[in-house]
C-alpha cells in the first residue's frame, strides 16, 4: 500500500468569514498523521452566478478546486448537529470524492474563545495589562452571540483610542488569530469539535486508506 505524503484539502463555508476553520482542521490533521498538509478555502464569490442549494455549491468546489478531501461546514443555526449532518449527507448521495462536515452549534467565533494570550496577540497588542474575561470553554456552546463577544475582546485587548479604534478590523483579526492559535484541544470539550475530529479520522480512513500514525487525543 503506497504511504500517502501529502493531504490536499478544501473548506466549504457557509461565508467567507469562516474561512478562518482552515486552521482548527489542519490542527486536527497534524494530530494523527505526518504527512504534509495543505489546506485552502474554495472561494465560490467570484463566480457569476453561484448556486444557492448545498449540492450545487459542493459540485462547484470540487470542479473548480480539485482535493483529497473536501471538508463542508455549516453552522447548526438552530438545527440540531444531526440535523445538520443529514443535510450535509443528502447533499452528497452520489458523489466519489471524500467530504468531511464541519457544523458548528453556534458561530465559528465561537471555537477561537480559548487563548487568552493568542488573543492578545492578534488584537496588536501582546503585553496588554488590560483585563479580558474569557468564557469557560464548557459554556462556548451556550453563548448566544460569540461573534460579538470576541470582536468586543479583541477591541478591549487592543486598547486603541480615538481614530485608531475606529479603523480597528476585528475580523481581520479574527483570522490572524487563527493562526496564532496554537493548540485547539481544549475544543475537544465540545461536541461539535469532536464530532468533526471522528468524521476525519473515519473518512480518511475509509475513504483514503490513511491509517494514523500518532494519537494526540487525550482526555479534556
Amino acid at each position: 500500500m503506497a504511504v500517502m505524503e501529502r493531504l490536499e484539502f478544501r473548506l466549504l463555508t457557509d461565508g467567507s468569514s469562516d474561512a478562518v476553520l482552515i486552521h482548527p482542521i489542519t490542527w486536527i490533521l497534524q494530530q494523527h498523521f505526518r504527512f504534509a498538509i495543505n489546506g485552502t478555502w474554495a472561494d465560490l464569490r467570484r463566480l457569476p452566478n453561484p448556486p444557492k442549494d448545498l449540492r450545487g455549491r459542493i459540485e462547484v468546489a470540487l470542479d473548480l478546486y480539485p482535493c483529497d478531501v473536501l471538508f463542508i461546514h455549516r453552522d447548526a443555526e438552530g438545527e440540531s448537529l444531526e440535523g445538520r449532518v443529514a443535510e450535509i449527507e443528502d447533499a452528497v448521495v452520489g458523489l466519489s470524492d471524500p467530504q468531511v462536515p464541519v457544523v458548528l452549534v453556534r458561530m465559528q467565533e465561537a471555537w477561537f474563545l480559548i487563548d487568552e494570550p493568542a488573543l492578545r496577540c492578534a488584537a496588536g497588542n501582546p503585553h496588554s495589562g488590560v483585563s479580558l474575561t474569557m468564557p469557560a470553554i464548557d459554556t462556548l456552546e451556550q453563548i448566544p452571540d460569540p461573534k460579538r463577544m470576541l470582536y468586543d475582546l479583541l477591541l478591549k485587548a487592543s486598547e486603541l483610542t480615538g481614530r485608531k479604534r475606529k479603523k480597528f478590523n476585528p475580523g481581520r483579526q479574527v483570522r490572524r488569530l487563527g493562526e496564532l492559535i496554537e493548540d485547539y484541544s481544549p475544543l475537544r470539550r465540545l461536541t461539535a469539535f469532536r464530532h468533526a475530529e471522528n468524521e476525519t479520522l473515519t473518512t480518511l480512513r475509509d475513504c483514503l486508506d490513511a491509517v494514523p500514525t500518532i494519537d494526540r487525543r487525550r482526555k479534556q
